[in-house]
């Protein structure tokens, strides 16, 4: 069985209950370390009414203690989280488990914290000097980003055939899958064959560059965005490549959000992560956390 470092995601939102509600859920597949220290531990469970599991094995990040306030932006719980990833990753790079699970952290908590980076992604993007590229999604379907957390108006900017090409040929080599990519176009109706923007030719170009160098059609012609998602075009695609996040990510959500998650793929380490934030409005009070994402990610490990 293999073990997985979990890391505890922003104290104040509702990371810590589902580690605790799902511990053993979670344990019947894999060897989780919480990436926690023992104080910090006992506070979130005496919050919570919840006791802590006897093979509730944990981990202390390089971090101050503090007093944990359900629902709020916090310097000090944003820097708790960051400590903990860090840890996280410093585990896995050194072979001490065989992946990570992240549970959601705040970014805004992070920038508090004066954490240079805008998320999990950025961070192991950096950490490991590779192209991480964020993928989210179920068996059903899962959905690459080629363009992150940028402003909308500089995506364009970012369609490049060199790199675009670098992107594609990266997403197939960490997937494998058994059928055609689908590539989702930049524009409306995919262009319209320039006549709503060029930007299909230069994904045009990167596609059929990729296929070359792969030996197979393993990407599509650019796709109109606006049927990529719609029932009889999702049987045909496995997978697909949105050029930005909205574009990816809205109809994802509105089609899985419940049992969604979140891969890092093309890094020397595996990383999945719940597909949802901290939930703030939820944290610390009687609701009833829906776990399908937690435990997708963890059996996707």
């Amino acid at each position: 069985m293999k073990k997985v470092a979990i890391s505890i995601g922003d104290l104040n939102g509702i990371g810590i209950q589902l580690a605790l509600n799902s511990h053993n859920k979670i344990k019947r597949y894999v060897n989780p370390l919480y990436v926690i220290d023992k104080r910090m531990l006992k506070q979130a469970s005496k919050l919570l009414k919840v006791e802590i599991p006897k093979d509730f094995y944990t981990i202390s990040p390089k971090a101050p203690y503090f007093q944990i306030k359900p629902a709020k932006v916090s310097k000090k719980s944003g820097f708790y989280s960051f400590k903990s990833f860090q840890k996280a990753i410093e585990l896995a790079n050194s072979g001490k488990v065989d992946a990570i699970c992240t549970l959601p952290i705040n970014k805004e908590s992070w920038a508090k914290a004066g954490v240079s980076y805008v998320g999990h992604t950025d961070m192991l993007r950096d950490y490991f000097k590779q192209d991480a590229i964020m993928m989210l999604g179920c068996p059903e379907l899962f959905v690459a980003l080629y363009t992150e957390h940028i402003p909308l108006k500089n995506v364009a900017k970012e369609i490049k055939s060199k790199k675009l090409t670098k992107f594609l040929i990266d997403f197939y080599n960490s997937t494998k899958p058994n059928s055609t990519v689908g590539v989702l176009g930049l524009n409306p109706h995919a262009g319209d064959n320039g006549v709503l923007g060029d930007e299909e030719r230069t994904i045009q170009k990167a596609i059929k560059k990729a296929n070359k160098s792969i030996g197979k059609q393993a990407f599509s012609n650019p796709l109109v965005p606006d049927i990529a998602f719609t029932p009889h075009t999702r049987t045909n695609y496995n997978y697909m490549v949105a050029m930005y996040h909205d574009q990816g990510l809205a109809p994802l959500k509105a089609l899985y959000f419940e049992e969604s998650i979140n891969v890092s793929l093309n890094l020397p380490i595996l990383r999945t992560s719940v597909d949802h934030g901290t939930a703030f409005d939820i944290a610390y009070t009687d609701t009833k956390l829906n776990d399908k994402s937690y435990i997708n990610a963890i059996q996707y490990i």
